[in-house]
């Protein structure tokens, strides 16, 4: 049901949030003081929907602007974001080539606002092998290849001395749709396997060797969970807490076997240098230095046309500048991590030119 904001409701509205956000004068009313829309509409990465589910909900209570997210992949968010068919997309993976033209004949110039970092996680289903698996990048690569066939191959059993395990065959779990995890996940294994950068490469929908496919991070999730032996990967809300989901390490630059966790990718975002980020504020996060960073993290973007009628201008301005500041304090509560502050700095910089 829409809902109406009365003025002193959005006045109040204003005030909380532009009291929260540092004083940067962002959370005003528009240009000409145009009334922001009452509701925004964004669709896409199912990495970050837990957390979009957070914002909304601690934003609505706090001005009564709506935003409805929904969960539908990242490259389908990118679509209707061009399309029109929403105010922003979520994303996972930055805009290709194709994307950007197609947007630019569309609607001109798109913008790419990061909202916060995340890890994506082998995730396996074991359940007679009690201590967690650890995994090196070449490893998956080869597992995802479909050349590491078996559990017990010597490679894995090299890199888990004391641990028994099984001679069952490995069945892969991968993404069926457009997906910025699948972006993180194939971004990652390229730059640690030549073999795979050379056979697949890194996108958002793979020509997958091997593999049984379902849509988003609980359909890869439900697949692991309901084979014996199945092995997949999924953003870390997606896994923890789950019967039958194991989280196996990952071995990182430093040749520390790291368990995805709030403190690991906290650990990989402090490598991030302000000189490594370009203007557009597109980059990579996996294979992080650091000894404790764990090395498949992966960056969340909303990406909208920097024109916008002026009413949904001033929604998007005020929201997005709560998400950089205040909201990122949730993001800690879900196992996201916050945005260095030279990062929210640079990102606010880019709402601040939504005209």
């Amino acid at each position: 049901m829409k809902r109406t904001l009365s003025l002193t409701t959005l006045v109040l509205g204003i005030v909380v949030v532009a009291g929260c956000s540092g004083g940067n004068g962002t959370n005003g009313p528009g240009p000409g003081g145009v009334k922001p829309a009452d509701r925004i509409v964004g669709s896409g990465s199912s990495f970050v929907a837990p957390l979009m589910k957070k914002w909304a909900g601690a934003y609505n209570k706090a001005t009564q602007l709506e935003v409805d997210y929904t969960s539908k992949g990242s490259s389908t968010g990118i679509a209707e974001m061009i399309d029109q068919k929403n105010d922003f997309g979520g994303t996972d993976a930055p805009m290709n080539e194709e994307q950007l033209k197609k947007a630019h004949e569309k609607n001109g110039d798109v913008i790419n606002i990061p909202l916060t970092m995340g890890p994506v996680v082998p995730v396996y289903n074991l359940p007679d092998v009690e201590k967690p698996i650890n995994f090196t990048g070449p490893i998956l690569a080869d597992i995802f290849l479909g050349k590491i066939k078996k559990w017990n191959d010597p490679a894995l059993q090299k890199v888990n001395e004391g641990v028994k395990l099984p001679d069952l065959d490995i069945s892969v779990a991968v993404r069926a749709d457009g997906s910025g995890t699948t972006y993180v996940w194939t971004n990652y294994l390229s730059k640690v396997s030549p073999e795979w950068k050379a056979k697949v490469g890194n996108d958002q929908l793979p020509n997958w060797p091997i593999g049984n496919r379902a849509p988003k991070n609980d359909g890869v999730a439900g697949l692991v969970s309901g084979t014996k032996g199945t092995i997949g990967y999924v953003e870390l809300n997606y896994a923890e807490g789950k019967k039958d989901l194991k989280i196996g390490p990952v071995q990182n630059r430093a040749g520390k076997f790291v368990m995805a966790s709030l403190e690991s990718t906290i650990a990989a975002a402090e490598s991030l240098k302000d000189a490594d980020i370009p203007d557009d504020l597109v980059f990579s996060m996996t294979d992080a230095d650091g000894p404790d960073a764990y090395p498949i993290v992966g960056v969340v973007w909303a990406v909208m046309y920097a024109k916008q009628p002026p009413d949904k201008a001033a929604a998007l301005k005020q929201f997005f500048t709560w998400v950089l500041h205040d909201g990122q304090a949730h993001s800690k509560e879900l196992k996201y991590a916050s945005l260095p502050q030279m990062l929210v700095d640079r990102a606010q910089k880019k709402v601040d030119t939504l005209k």
